[in-house]
C-alpha cells in the first residue's frame, strides 16, 4: 500500500474577513451553514431553510454596512463563519462594543482548528476597528461553540433559561463577553 507524503495530508485551511462573496461563495456559505443547522450547530435557524432564502441571507449579510463577515475555508471551500456587528449609530453609550454573531463550522470541517481561528479573527478585527469589547450569545446546547469561546476567554455572565424553544422546549442561552486588551 502506497501512502500520499504527509504534506498532501495536510489540510489547508485559511480565515478572513471578506466584504464582497462570490456566487460560488454564496453557494458554499449556503452549504456549510445547512450542515451546521443539520447538527444542531446553526445560528437560529432549527431547520435549513429552502436553498433561496440561504442565499439570499448571505447576499444581504453583505449590503448591510455595519456588518463584517469573517470566514473559514478548509481546502479552498467556505466551511464556516461568524459575523462583527456594530451597535447602531444612535447607541452612544455602547459604542465600544460589538456583538459576534452567527459563528458556525460545518461538521465536515471540525477538528482543524477553524472555529478558534474564526473567534481569533473576529477578536482581531473588533480591535482593528477600536471595540474594547466583544458580546455574544449561544444556546446551552452548542457545547462545541461554548468551548471555542471559553477556551479563548470569554467570560460567561448570565444565562437566560427561556432563551431558545426547540422541538416544544425550552433551551437556555449563555451571554458572554471578552474585554480585548
Amino acid at each position: 500500500m502506497t501512502s500520499e507524503p504527509l504534506r498532501d495530508r495536510i489540510a489547508k485551511i485559511s480565515v478572513e474577513t471578506v466584504d464582497q462573496l462570490t456566487e460560488r461563495d454564496i453557494n458554499e456559505l449556503s452549504d456549510a451553514a445547512e450542515s451546521a443547522i443539520l447538527s444542531g450547530g446553526g445560528f437560529g435557524w432549527l431547520s435549513p431553510p429552502p436553498k433561496s432564502v440561504m442565499e439570499d441571507y448571505w447576499r444581504g449579510v453583505q449590503m448591510i454596512p455595519d456588518r463584517h463577515l469573517i470566514i473559514a475555508r478548509l481546502d479552498k471551500v467556505i466551511a464556516g463563519s461568524c459575523q462583527i456587528v456594530r451597535p447602531p449609530k444612535n447607541n452612544e453609550a455602547q459604542k465600544f462594543s460589538c456583538q459576534l454573531t452567527t459563528f458556525f463550522v460545518a461538521p465536515w470541517a471540525r477538528g482543524h482548528g477553524l472555529a478558534q481561528m474564526i473567534v481569533s479573527e473576529s477578536e482581531a478585527l473588533a480591535k482593528s476597528e477600536g471595540f474594547l469589547m466583544i458580546n455574544l450569545d449561544v444556546r446551552a446546547t452548542q457545547d462545541r461553540a461554548i468551548q471555542s469561546f471559553e477556551a479563548r476567554s470569554f467570560k460567561r455572565y448570565a444565562t437566560n433559561n427561556y432563551y431558545a424553544k426547540v422541538n416544544g422546549d425550552y433551551v437556555p442561552g449563555f451571554y458572554y463577553h471578552k474585554e480585548l486588551k
